[in-house]
């Protein structure tokens, strides 16, 4: 099961990953890790680096993927927002935290949805 869903979150990255290049952003790391978590997009879109959270479900759910991004876990993404910034002085810069949902099904072609500052620092 848990390398199901491994695969299933890797798929919904790649998808992930297309869909941001192909709105114009520049990726600059995929899955950052660091003792205090993982982001799993870095990207620069403007002149914002955004860090992006990527949910993917399959099939029917009772909440969305968007709404499975909890409050603790917008804080580890803060956290490890902070520890890139401060590793890579990037004090200078404008920030954004955005998420993708990736719905799968078997029957059409995946829907995505990204919501742009979809929580704040």
């Amino acid at each position: 099961m848990r390398s199901q869903k491994k695969a299933l979150g890797y798929h919904g990255e790649s998808l992930a990953l297309n869909h941001l290049l192909l709105q114009g952003y520049d990726i600059i790391e995929t899955n950052f890790l660091c003792k205090l978590g993982e982001i799993d997009i870095i990207a620069r879109d403007d002149k914002y680096i955004c860090f992006i959270e990527v949910k993917t479900r399959y099939g029917s759910h009772v909440c969305t993927a968007l709404e499975s991004i909890t409050y603790s876990k917008t804080q580890k993404i803060k956290r490890v927002a902070k520890f890139y910034i401060q590793q890579n002085n990037l004090h200078k810069n404008f920030f954004r935290f955005d998420a993708i949902e990736i719905l799968l099904n078997q029957y059409s072609t995946p829907k995505i949805n990204l919501i742009k500052d979809a929580f704040r620092l």
